[in-house]
Order: C-alpha cells, then structure tokens, then sequence
C-alpha cells in the first residue's frame, strides 16, 4: 500500500465516532457527519482497488511459479533424451536453462509470500474500515434521531421541571388507570407504589445493595483456595 494510502487507513481508524462528536456543535453537524461518511466510503474504495491489484499480481506469479516447475521437469525429461543419444551438447544447454530456473524459483516464492502477506493486510484493513463506517453509521442515526426527538418536543415540556412537578404530572397521568384497576379488582393500582422520590430512594437502596455484593464477592475471590462461587 503506497504511503498516502495508508496514511489515510491510519486517520479514517483514529477518526470515527469521536472526530464526528466534536463536531457536533459546529454549524451544520449532519452535514459534515454525512461528509465524512462520504470520505471513508473513498478509503474504503482505494483500499479495495489495491487489494485487487495484490490479488492480480499474486495470481500471476503463482501461474509463473507453476509454469516454471513445469519448464523444469520438462528438461529433466529432454535432458535424459539428449544423454540417451549422446547429444551432450542439448544436455548442456537444457541443464543450463534448469539452473536459471532454479534461481528464478525462490525469488518468485519470495514474492509470492509477500504478496499474500500484503494481500491479507489489505483484507483487515477493509473489514476494519467497515466495521468503522457501520459504528459511525450507527451514531449519525442516533444523532438523527435525538434532533428529531428535540424538535418534537414541545416547548412547555417538563424539561427542567422540578421532582415535585414531575410527581404532579405522574399522578394526574396515572390517576385514572389507578381508578379502573382498583374497581375492577379491588386491589391498590401500581401507580400507588411511592412518590417519585421514594422511587429514587429505593433505586440508590438497590444499588447499594449490588455494590454490597460486588465487595463481598471480591473479598471472597482474595481468599486462598477459592473457586469464586458464592
């Protein structure tokens, strides 16, 4: 891969997610996100046409490489004939050819090993440059979506309210379910459970008690001889 090439691989990878966050507050977010989609479907083309490239020429020193083992056992056979008829003469001239074959030979493995080295960089570079679009893909959906969210928000919404207000709106929301639940069967409605900051209250309880266990866990794994079950 020629150096620019790769240089760009190496700043589509380090990019991503995070170059396009920082954006995010400049003028047209979405715009740029799409750009830089745009940029990286480019890398991800010239990556690719490389890879081809590779992929040819290994395919062509592979046929040499075989064309020459052929060429070689050819000459073992001829150089046997030409001996058998006392012509030293083509004797000599097909050992000849052998030796430069057997030079070529290793040159071209070489090569070869090279070539599917570089073909299999190419191959990663291609899965991972993929794996980045559909990660920044992924985010310019969510952006998307968060903007749509906004705009769809009213703008008397709770946004801001205080807990009592919220607890408010809750229990005129949930009155009325509470109503038919209990007429229907004589039991308290689920939205009877607590107010809102009980709520919250139970939650940092039930945390509370996981970062308990977690200890308890860990002091349990520092043992000597244990197997880390419970």
């Amino acid at each position: 891969m020629a150096e620019t090439l790769r240089s760009r691989v190496t700043r589509a990878m380090a990019g991503g997610v995070h170059a396009l966050l920082d954006r995010i507050e400049e003028r047209a977010p979405e715009a740029m996100m799409e750009q830089a989609l745009r940029e990286l479907d480019q890398v991800v083309d010239e990556v690719r046409h490389e890879l081809g490239r590779l992929t040819a020429n290994r395919h062509l020193a592979q046929q040499r490489h075989a064309e020459l083992n052929r060429q070689h056992d050819t000459l073992k056979a001829q150089i046997e004939l030409a001996l058998g008829q006392r012509r030293e003469d083509l004797a000599r001239a097909a050992v000849g050819r052998q030796l430069d074959i057997e030079t070529q030979l290793p040159l071209l493995e070489t090569n070869l090993a090279e070539l599917a080295q570089q073909e299999g960089e190419h191959r990663g570079y291609v899965d991972a440059l993929l794996a980045k679009r559909r990660e920044m893909e992924a985010a310019l959906s969510q952006f998307r979506q968060s903007r749509a969210a906004m705009a769809n928000t009213p703008s008397g919404s709770a946004a801001g309210s205080t807990a009592a207000q919220i607890e408010q709106r809750l229990a005129g929301a949930t009155g009325a379910f509470d109503r038919i639940y209990e007429r229907q069967t004589g039991l308290d409605g689920p939205a009877r459970a607590g107010r809102l900051a009980d709520a919250s209250k139970l939650q940092s309880l039930e945390e509370l008690l996981r970062q308990t266990q977690i200890e308890a866990r860990l002091a349990q794994l520092k043992q000597p001889g244990s197997d880390g079950q419970a």
